[in-house]
């Protein structure tokens, strides 16, 4: 490999806006997200379940689809 074309690695701090901060490796020192697996609603259960069934029941009704 060649010498010094590869960006120097460092042990980051990551830091979320809920303020949730954690270590990993990155070519920069300290990052800032928005959002983590502390807060993210999909980590958290707090996610809201699409309504699917609406939409399946607009297709059949759409389409003329019975439900037998």
């Amino acid at each position: 490999m060649r010498e010094g074309i590869h960006p120097d690695y460092y042990q980051a701090k990551v830091v979320c806006n809920c303020g949730n901060e954690f270590v990993t490796g990155s070519t920069k020192e300290e990052i800032h997200v928005e959002i983590c697996s502390k807060c993210h609603p999909f980590y958290t259960g707090q996610q809201k379940a699409s309504s699917t069934r609406g939409r399946i029941d607009k297709f059949n009704k759409k389409y003329g689809v019975s439900n037998n």
